[in-house]
């Protein structure tokens, strides 16, 4: 019984064959890298045999060749830079050591503002910082020193789409004059159901690259923002109407009776102290907008106003708790309301 136990557990650790050339080459779209060939017994005089002129593979990049003559498809270009970039050896190419990002991966995204995938010109590879690799052909090298995060897209290992986003417009927008669809690719980030991007995501990601300081992405993320929370808004409203609540102020300001500025909320029923504050993240792109804003919160609380916080995320999932609360708040009141002037 014993013996028949280890044999059991020996089975599992017998590792799987790697595939051989040909599949390997079926998989990378018959691009290989030079440590794959030497992996599989092919000598590097016979590599370099079939590339010379009018042999039947070529060399696409440093240690990276297509096994075919001819041409290089764009998708045989982009599996190119991603082996370069990569050169680990390992048997997909692959996602560990690089990705794709930038106008290249929005293209692979299949972004219509973007220009599709013939026509894009260089491939920007994310690497780990460490990683020495120069620009090679098209192939520009960008460093991170965050953690690679990949997604598949037609086999090809991609920066996620809000980094991708960020990628592309550092290198639209270091020409303040050259036009760029900065507005139509944050719109179609965020709209794209398969994107899986949100707008908050997108926005922390133009943050850490230094990017709302530029006036045309600033503009663009605001108008983001601000359709988001406008949506949440609406349903908030709907809800408001559903419950049989008063119409309340919408976004008014409070000041104290000496003028002191307090806070503006999204809505607020004076009659009662109670104010609501819809996905208040959204209002924000920086620390110190969210931290005016965090502050404005914590004011009117001080003075007794009850805040009741809406986020769209937990009013679409269940609508009927949010309307309960709203009524609650509103029955309830806020507590010793300071007397405020609504502006």
């Amino acid at each position: 019984m014993g013996e028949r136990s280890e044999a059991g557990r020996m089975s599992y650790r017998i590792p799987s064959s790697p595939p051989s050339l040909e599949e390997l080459a079926k998989r990378q779209q018959n691009v290989v890298t030079a440590s794959q060939l030497r992996a599989r017994g092919v000598p590097a005089r016979v590599v370099t045999g079939h590339c010379r002129r009018g042999g039947p593979w070529q060399r696409l990049l440093p240690r990276v060749y297509l096994l075919q003559s001819g041409e290089p498809t764009p998708e045989q270009r982009m599996w190119a830079a991603l082996l370069y970039a990569a050169q680990n050896g390992r048997e997909e190419g692959r996602r560990e050591g690089a990705v794709i990002t930038g106008a290249a991966a929005l293209a692979l995204y299949g972004f219509a503002a973007v220009p599709r995938l013939p026509a894009v010109t260089g491939v920007d590879v994310l690497v780990p910082r460490q990683r020495r690799l120069k620009d090679a052909g098209e192939v520009r090298i960008r460093r991170t020193e965050r953690e690679l995060v990949a997604r598949s897209v037609h086999g090809l290992a991609c920066a996620p789409v809000a980094r991708a986003v960020a990628d592309a417009l550092c290198e639209w927008t270091a020409d303040p004059d050259t036009p760029a669809p900065v507005r139509e690719v944050l719109r179609e980030a965020v709209a794209r159901p398969e994107n899986r991007c949100t707008v908050r995501e997108l926005a922390d990601e133009l943050v850490d690259s230094g990017l709302t300081g530029e006036p045309r992405v600033r503009a663009a993320l605001d108008e983001l923002l601000a359709g988001d929370r406008d949506l949440v808004l609406e349903q908030v409203g709907r809800l408001v109407d559903e419950w049989l609540l008063p119409a309340p102020l919408s976004s008014p300001e409070l000041r104290m009776r000496g003028g002191t500025y307090i806070a503006v909320p999204d809505l607020y029923w004076p009659e009662r102290g109670v104010a609501v504050e819809v996905d208040s993240d959204l209002r924000c792109v920086s620390e110190g907008e969210a931290a005016w804003v965090r502050g404005g919160q914590h004011r009117m609380e001080y003075l007794g106003i009850r805040v009741v916080y809406v986020s769209g995320a937990r009013l679409a999932a269940d609508p009927e708790a949010v309307g309960g609360e709203l009524r609650e708040a509103y029955r309830v009141g806020g507590t010793d309301v300071v007397e405020l002037l609504v502006v």
